[in-house]
């Protein structure tokens, strides 16, 4: 516990950059790029990591965006292993070239997680908005022959899982330790996309079967992980584990987050240029606003499941009702919960991929503080 009586944080994400050569439509990043052009320096993230170690963090996520863009990204990791951080590499792996990923081993880089659109090239490419899927698997086998544990990141949608057999296949032949086949969360450019991305019952139901499979023929060899989207469950998932209880994310300009969508909240703002890490994590408004359950309405307040998923996500809650402290509106006991029926509704309506319009995220390079 800290000095202020809140569990201590686990997990850092650091997402250095939003800066990003792919165009995948199903981002989770802000809309307003342009707001975080003013990163964090080398030595403000070094800073920013030996709070986060004071605090009790374990484990650093290195992510973005892109964060192969950031020319520091050997430094950054090399100061995280000084102060005993785990590090992994969350990654489209472009720009991961042999002289870049030798400068991270010797950095001490713990291990690294690439994000895979399809199991084939046109495919692949396509949703991802450039050229890249040779690229992703050159770079997967060289992760591999220089020992690093190896995780493909799969975000799953209307369009890809009916791609799940040939992914998995392909995370077989790369060698993968592990692959997370996660639906798509919707936030930032995923929301703005969902009616072109939520699959429909009948591609879950197909995913699932090849899923289970997997699990057995893979157990002890690759671990599986597989994510149902959220419009699909009878009860919402844990925001993080509950809201500011074992995770925070800093944002490229030094915002603190209790995960990495809440700067969509209209709620008080917390950066390490203005104060530390300890005191964002146990005394800031915005970390307090959430935390436990005291602000829950009914009919959260009232449930049996309140300190199981604390009520659900509030970034979900806030979009789709307006409302950061409502109940989560996947949660089918929520007030709110036919704006996700009609969603859901309107997605089994469709019998494939169809041919919706997708908005992608745009091509930005990283652009740091001096």
């Amino acid at each position: 516990m800290t000095d202020a009586g809140v569990d201590r944080p686990f997990g850092l994400l650091a997402e250095l950059t939003y800066g990003c050569p792919l165009q995948c439509s199903y981002c989770s990043n802000p809309l307003d790029l342009a707001a975080y052009a003013d990163e964090l320096t080398t030595t403000e993230w070094q800073r920013v990591l030996a709070e986060a170690r004071e605090l009790g963090v374990l484990q650093l996520h290195l992510s973005g965006g892109e964060p192969l863009l950031r020319r520091d990204l050997p430094e950054i990791v090399h100061s995280a292993c000084e102060l005993g951080l785990y590090t992994n590499l969350i990654t489209s792996a472009l720009g991961l070239s042999s002289r870049r990923a030798e400068q991270l081993r010797a950095a001490g880089l713990d291990h690294v997680q690439i994000s895979v659109q399809a199991d084939e090239a046109a495919l692949s490419d396509r949703l991802a908005g450039t050229p890249s899927f040779q690229r992703k698997v050159v770079a997967c086998r060289l992760v591999k022959e220089l020992g690093w544990p190896l995780t493909l990141n799969v975000v799953l949608h209307r369009h890809n899982i009916d791609r799940i057999a040939g992914v998995l296949a392909l995370a077989e032949e790369l060698g993968a330790d592990r692959i997370e086949l996660a639906n798509t969360q919707y936030y930032g450019w995923g929301l703005l996309n969902r009616d072109g991305l939520l699959p429909n019952r009948a591609q879950l139901e197909r995913a699932e079967v090849v899923v289970r499979a997997a699990h057995r023929r893979l157990e002890g060899r690759m671990e599986v992980v597989y994510v149902l989207p959220d419009h699909y469950s009878r009860y919402p998932k844990p925001c993080m584990g509950g809201w500011g209880r074992r995770q925070l994310t800093v944002a490229p300009n030094g915002d603190v987050l209790p995960c990495p969508t809440a700067q969509t909240l209209p709620l008080p703002r917390a950066s390490v240029r203005a104060h530390s890490l300890g005191w964002i994590w146990e005394r800031s408004p915005l970390f307090r606003s959430f935390r436990g359950t005291a602000w829950m309405p009914d009919p959260c307040r009232s449930c049996d499941r309140r300190e199981l998923d604390f009520g659900g996500c509030r970034c979900q809650a806030f979009q789709l009702t307006g409302d950061a402290a409502r109940t989560d509106p996947v949660c089918h006991l929520s007030p709110d919960h036919g704006v996700v029926a009609d969603a859901v509704r309107a997605a089994n309506e469709v019998p494939g991929p169809g041919d919706a319009v997708l908005t992608p995220r745009p091509q930005t390079v990283a652009r740091r503080s001096r």
